[in-house]
C-alpha cells in the first residue's frame, strides 16, 4: 500500500453547485490517486494508506443517491484496511463526512463544516486542519477554485507534513461532466506555491478556453475568434519571466 501523508479539502459551493478537492502531501503525483470527482454528484479525497476505489466507488454511490454519510458507511464496511485509511466525501446537497482510521500515522484528524472537510495525517499537530478551515470559512465570497486553494495554502503555511511536500492537486467539477479545473503539480519542492503559479496562468490562458468548450446545452461552444477569449489562447504563451 502507498502512504500519502497528505492535507487535503473536499467542499461543495452552496451558489454555483460546484464541488472540489484540493490535495497536498509528500509523495509524488498525489492528483493521480487521491483526488475524484464529478459534476453534480460530489468530490472525494481518499489518503493515509490511500485506496482509489474508495473514490472510485464513492462517486458511483452518490450518483445512486446515497448522501456523503450513507456512502462513507458502504465504503467504510467493505474495506478491510479502514482503520489505515483517511476518507471525506461531499455529496451534491453539501452535506460533508469524513473518516479517519484509528491506526493512520499521527498527528491525524479531521474537521467537518458547512459544505465541506479537511482532513490531514503525519501532522505536527492539529495546526494544519484548522487553519485550512478558517480560511476556507473566510473566504466565502471566492469562487470554489480559488476559495480551495487558499485554504490548501493555509495549510502549506503551517508547515503541513513534516516530512516536508512534493505534489499538490486542484480539481473542480461544475455543470459539465469534464472538469472545470484541473490542475497538478506532481514533483516540486514548493508544490502548493507551484500550484498557485499555473493557477494564475490558467486564469488568463486556460479558463477563458474552457468556457467557449461545448456543453451539453450548447453542443457547438464558442467558436468566435474575435472574442478576448480567444485572443488570449491563440497567442503565444508568456512563460514565468514575462517573456515570450
Amino acid at each position: 500500500m502507498l502512504i500519502f501523508t497528505t492535507f487535503s479539502i473536499v467542499a461543495r459551493c452552496p451558489r454555483t453547485g460546484m464541488v472540489g478537492v484540493a490535495v497536498c502531501t509528500a509523495v509524488p503525483a498525489v492528483g493521480s490517486l487521491c483526488p475524484f470527482g464529478k459534476s453534480q454528484v460530489g468530490a472525494i479525497a481518499t489518503q493515509a494508506f490511500v485506496n482509489p476505489y474508495l473514490g472510485i466507488d464513492g462517486l458511483r454511490l452518490l450518483e445512486d443517491g446515497l448522501s456523503a454519510t450513507e456512502a462513507l458507511e458502504r465504503l467504510l464496511a467493505s474495506d478491510p484496511g479502514r482503520e489505515v485509511r483517511q476518507l471525506s466525501i461531499v455529496d451534491r446537497h453539501g452535506q460533508a463526512a469524513a473518516f479517519t482510521g484509528q491506526r493512520c500515522l499521527p498527528w491525524h484528524g479531521h474537521y467537518i463544516g458547512d459544505g465541506y472537510a479537511v482532513a490531514a495525517n503525519m501532522m505536527v499537530d492539529e495546526t494544519t486542519v484548522a487553519a485550512m478551515a478558517r480560511a476556507f470559512e473566510h473566504n466565502r465570497d471566492d469562487e470554489l477554485p480559488e476559495r480551495l486553494l487558499k485554504a490548501l495554502e493555509a495549510g502549506d503555511a503551517t508547515g503541513g507534513d513534516y516530512r516536508g511536500r512534493q505534489s499538490a492537486a486542484l480539481l473542480v467539477y461544475h455543470t459539465e461532466a469534464y472538469p472545470y479545473c484541473s490542475l497538478r503539480v506532481d514533483e516540486h519542492r514548493q508544490p502548493v506555491a507551484e500550484l498557485r503559479r499555473i493557477f494564475e496562468i490558467s486564469r488568463q490562458q486556460l479558463f477563458p478556453f474552457i468556457a467557449m468548450l461545448p456543453t451539453r446545452a450548447q453542443p457547438q461552444g464558442s467558436t468566435d475568434t474575435s472574442t478576448h477569449s480567444i485572443g488570449t489562447t491563440l497567442r503565444r504563451p508568456v512563460d514565468q519571466r514575462g517573456t515570450r
